[in-house]
């Protein structure tokens, strides 16, 4: 077992901490490292709300913003741990095979319900799809990170249920960088750098990247009864490997700018880690050969002009390319343990719209925006070997295995048209409101209009109330669309059809969007200058949920071949959320130079999905009803910051059912409490070194995820035990 020795972080720690009044007294260019105020907070500009800048107060959406400082201090190094943080996510840790982080979001399941945004340009699966949200988001090159709460269709189009979340970066003013590299317990390693400067005329560039590996924790040695050695594909338990779950990521990020009208950017992330992640031992070999590997690369353009004094325009164009390494692959049961179950994906999107600002008058604003999209998927069933790029993918030559079929790779072509309308009137001082919609057309399946209303009213100062009701969809992606799979044994029928008893999983190109309809209140309340209070409750009904139903007569789709029992995605499902968030954020004085900001949430959820099949409400899966994060930073001047954070997350719903309750119960994972600890110096060495040591899971708790989705899956998959981390950073 590789770890990770925290007595020389720590001694170098303790020597960076020595050094501190030297480094009090140095003078130099490098801006103090203390946070904002909260009043400074509060009045932070937002963009993702309406699409354009105004103050928090102005939308009648619930919106966070998490700034550079916060996400240095708490130590949110990419967005997974951000998102594990926020008010209303149940997050489970490598849990999924393909998508490694499950997390919930106020009751919507799964990445492909939020919108991730790099100003303001989709960055997440092009398509629609599910992805890794883990590692590969890191925040290096964040200024700020602007997370919406509900539906946000009427800006954004698909996909948007649940929120957006928008990382924001801005342009050099002068030059500088920071480069910086972290090493851990169990073979962990992460570094990035970021620089930028402006080079004349009006240009100006940014460029940086990220790496990061872990080999993680053997944790058949800390879970043996999650992770026990036994006999499966032909192997007896004395000749099982020991467990792995290693996991790298790496991004690519680059912006040129040309004064405030043109900027020209490309952000690349990827992200590996085992197909085996989530399974029991007696269904998947764990090997660290067998991997999930996608990779998103997303290039923009963004040109700005004001027409008039009162009238703005915004050109956006983008491309981006989602793909999954053709040497992925899965060793399980459903491979027969076999080493062909490779698997492949891709997806391209292709886009440009036109979006247009004019302040009619100091009161009132209107927006709109018209747009044009294509897309371009390719989904693939379990492959004999890997799938070759460079043939199209009915060129391919393979067959199912005991067969002399072709296999059947589904690849489709399909475009989109949008435009969108909004008027925000500012009626009194006192009295705001929100008024858009938006249409979204698809040559797959018609067209979606989404409206949007809301209004904020300021009750005294310091105290709003904001109402909004959202209409939202989900667009179906291919992988939902083309998802097939399944195996034949040989066996033919007297006209030599091959026929297959198992179940087989077809697709289904007439799946429709899942809608969506969210209500939400707000109360945003501010009873002293250093004390916010805010209390976010919402309700949710999505309708036309895809679903995996048994077909009552087999879809034939394989040209040979007698299919006696297929299933697929159908849209017949039903969910219902409602729930609270109340978020206390606390800024205050210890005593001499010791400061402290205090930040935390409590969170209820009670959601529920219907079953087609028995009309069953069951408990949606994946939420904790209760949920408690607390943090604060106490912090000495701008040059030291000690940072504990402490999580109670209460039982939670599994995706099995509790076959001792009620129908509608499912089996739940204990609650559990995790801490951590996150130590940072600054202003080192002429003031341009900061050092950072950080202690997860801080008292070596014995926790797990929900999981569950089916037999083969383990009901909660252990979680990491205690880990260490030093890091150091030099800005220039």
């Amino acid at each position: 077992m590789q770890s990770f020795r925290p007595s020389l972080t720590t001694l170098a720690l303790a020597a960076a901490l020595g050094s501190l009044p030297a480094a009090a007294q140095a003078v130099g260019s490098i801006d103090a490292l203390l946070p904002l105020s909260l009043e400074e907070l509060i009045a932070t500009p937002v963009v993702t709300a309406s699409r354009r800048q105004e103050g928090r107060e102005q939308t009648p959406a619930h919106i966070m913003v998490i700034t550079r400082e916060q996400m240095r201090d708490r130590r949110y190094k990419n967005l997974a741990d951000l998102l594990e943080d926020l008010p209303g996510v149940d997050f489970q840790r490598g849990t999924r095979s393909g998508q490694y982080n499950n997390f919930v979001f106020q009751g919507h399941i799964s990445n492909n319900k939020l919108l991730i945004l790099l100003d303001g340009v989709r960055i997440d699966h092009p398509a629609g799809g599910k992805i890794p949200i883990a590692e590969n988001f890191s925040l290096y090159f964040a200024k700020q990170v602007e997370v919406l709460y509900g539906p946000a269709a009427a800006l954004y189009g698909a996909d948007a249920l649940a929120g957006v979340i928008n990382i924001i970066t801005d342009k050099p003013s002068e030059a500088g960088g920071k480069i910086s590299a972290g090493f851990g317990s169990y073979g962990s390693l992460e570094g990035n750098f970021l620089a930028g400067a402006p080079l004349g005329a009006g240009f100006s560039l940014t460029a940086g990247a990220h790496y990061q590996k872990s080999d993680r924790a053997p944790l058949d040695k800390y879970y043996p009864d999650s992770y026990p050695k036994v006999a499966a594909g032909g192997l007896s338990a004395s000749q099982r490997e020991d467990y792995v779950g290693n996991i790298s990521s790496q991004s690519q990020y680059f912006r040129l700018d040309y004064e405030d009208r043109l900027t020209v950017g490309f952000y690349r992330n990827n992200f590996r880690s085992l197909t085996s992640n989530g399974d029991k031992t007696v269904t998947s070999y764990y090997l660290s050969n067998a991997y999930w590997d996608a990779t998103i690369d997303t290039w923009y353009g963004k040109f700005r002009a004001d027409l008039t004094p009162t009238l703005s325009s915004e050109t956006i164009v983008d491309y981006s390319n989602y793909e999954v390494s053709p040497q992925t692959r899965y060793v399980n049961v459903f491979t027969g343990f076999a080493d062909h179950g490779y698997d492949y994906s891709m997806a391209r999107r292709r886009s440009i719209e036109q979006n247009l600002n004019w302040r009619a008058t100091e009161q009132h604003v209107l927006q709109g925006g018209v747009g044009y999209r294509d897309y371009k998927a390719i989904e693939t069933p379990d492959l004999p070997h890997p799938y070759d790029t460079n043939k199209g993918p009915q060129n391919q030559g393979m067959i199912y295995p005991n067969t002399n079929l072709p296999l059947r790779i589904f690849d489709a072509d399909y475009y989109s048209w949008f435009g969108y309308l909004q008027w925000q009137a500012q009626w009194t001082p006192a009295l705001s409101t929100m008024l858009g919609f938006r249409d979204d057309w698809y040559s797959t399946y018609g067209n979606s209009v989404n409206p949007r209303v809301g209004a904020v009213w300021k009750v005294a100062p310091g105290n709003f109330l904001k109402l909004l009701y959202g209409e939202a969809f989900r667009a179906p992606s291919p992988e939902e669309v083309y998802s097939a799979f399944g195996s034949f044994t040989g066996a033919q029928d007297i006209n030599g059809n091959y026929t297959a008893s198992a179940r087989f999983r077809a697709p289904n190109e007439k799946l429709q969007p899942e809608k969506s309809k969210t209500w939400s209140l707000t109360w945003d309340w501010r009873p002293r200058h250093n004390l916010n209070l805010v209390t976010n409750t919402y309700y949710t009904k999505v309708s036309d949920v895809v679903v995996t139903l048994n077909d009552p007569t087999p879809i034939q789709y394989i040209p040979g071949a007698v299919l006696s029992k297929t299933n697929s995605k159908q849209n017949a499902g039903e969910d219902r959320y409602y729930g609270i968030d109340i978020i206390p954020q606390w800024q205050f004085h210890l005593a001499g130079p010791w400061t402290g900001d205090l930040w935390g949430s409590y969170s209820y959820i009670r959601g529920t999905t219907r079953n087609p099949a028995d009309q069953v409400d069951w408990e949606q899966t994946n939420i904790a009803a209760h949920k408690v994060k607390l943090g604060v930073t106490f912090r000495y001047q701008d040059w030291l910051t000690i940072t504990p954070r402490v999580q109670w997350i209460g039982e939670t719903t599994t995706g099995m059912p509790d076959t001792t309750k009620p129908p509608g119960e499912r089996l739940k994972t204990d609650a559990y409490t995790v801490a951590s600890l996150h130590i940072g110096a600054h202003k080192l060495a002429g003031e341009r070194l900061s050092l950072y040591f950080d202690i997860y899971n801080l008292f070596d708790a014995r926790y797990y995820a929900a999981h569950g989705t089916s037999s083969d899956t383990l009901l909660q998959v252990p979680q990491q035990p205690r880990t260490f981390m030093g890091t150091a950073e030099y800005r220039f």
